[in-house]
């Protein structure tokens, strides 16, 4: 294995406050709960973009047979949002896995799925690692968690630890990482990387918890998995620091309106930028068409996706949109 060239998180305490964390790269911070309020009231009042009642998604009904076939391989699935199944060096890992109706501290209200999460969560190959971007209700699912149980090794960002011991994972499943700080696990490196973003569960502990994205190197390939960001700096320097990326996995949804969403959710221009500031060969776009939790209609950002690529000069066969559940093989030939 080629070494990845993360250097130890003391060198840069930049993003560390008193109180939790932040984002350093100037003025670009969250508006809080204020701007929330006011975005909530913009929509109540009518004025937020008109979007359909009811999409219509392509859908694999993946019943992990594919996954059984793939162990061997390096593959990639996308269960829906930012849940995808890696599997590198017959090892699988989970992105912040979510398979519960509604993405809420309730099942009862809250943002509801469009579509369901295939493959079902029974029908997994055993579990190796998950990797957690941050504490937000779709991206760290309780639910999910206590059934995934004691099996896999978490990987998360400082402060997310509690959550998770709270929920019945021993301490000695999960590794808490700093930004640019390596671990392996049987053979593949896990190396938590900076995400422009914030964190909290409640009114009360808001960036308390570290937020993050996560490079993964196998034998042969390496896999950028971004969490939820907007765009920052970062991108160039994690491409330049661990790079060859083969696989870049980033959001694409949930960005307007852009003067609340702009500095915690990149939009699809914004991502295909992103794509090619981090120089990965292919990109998958997540994050998008499973939960409504913006003004976007929820089948739009693939379409400003492509359109974007075309303009920036991005083959679209470098742009893997996936449908929900597909699994998709990565050979050398395709990444090249």
């Amino acid at each position: 294995m080629s070494s990845l060239v993360a250097q130890p998180a003391i060198q840069d305490k930049s993003h560390h406050t008193r109180e939790g964390f932040r984002n350093p790269w100037g003025d670009r911070q969250h508006h809080g709960f204020g701007a929330f309020f006011k975005w909530q009231w913009d929509r109540l009042r009518g004025r937020a973009p008109k979007k359909p009642k009811s999409y219509r998604f392509d859908i694999v009904e993946n019943d992990g047979t594919a996954l059984t076939r793939s162990s061997g391989s390096f593959s990639v699935t996308w269960v829906g949002h930012a849940t995808t199944i890696l599997q590198i060096d017959g090892r699988t890992i989970l992105t912040d896995p979510i398979w519960s109706k509604r993405c809420s501290p309730v099942q009862w209200a809250g943002p509801k799925r469009y579509v369901p999460p295939y493959p079902p969560l029974d029908r997994l190959p055993p579990i190796d690692a998950v990797v957690i971007s941050h504490n937000h209700y779709d991206h760290l699912d309780r639910a999910t968690i206590r059934k995934l149980g004691n099996g896999p090794t978490y990987f998360v960002p400082l402060g997310v630890k509690r959550w998770l011991r709270k929920w019945g994972i021993r301490s000695e499943n999960i590794v808490e990482l700093d930004w640019w700080q390596p671990f392996e696990l049987n053979g593949l490196m896990f190396v938590c990387v900076p995400s422009q973003h914030f964190s909290g569960r409640s009114l009360n502990d808001t960036n308390r918890d570290l937020w993050s994205g996560w490079v993964i190197q196998g034998q042969s390939q390496r896999v950028y998995f971004a969490g939820d960001t907007g765009y920052f700096p970062g991108f160039k320097e994690i491409g330049e620091r661990l790079g060859p990326i083969d696989v870049a996995i980033i959001p694409i949804g949930a960005y307007l309106p852009r003067w609340f969403m702009k500095t915690v959710h990149v939009d699809p221009k914004e991502a295909a930028q992103a794509f090619l500031d981090i120089g990965a060969k292919i990109m998958v776009p997540m994050h998008w068409g499973t939960f409504d939790l913006a003004d976007e209609p929820l089948d739009e950002p693939p379409r400003a996706l492509l359109t974007a690529a075309d303009s920036l000069g991005i083959d679209r066969e470098r742009i893997w949109l996936l449908k929900h559940g597909e699994t998709r093989i990565l050979n050398p030939v395709s990444i090249k």
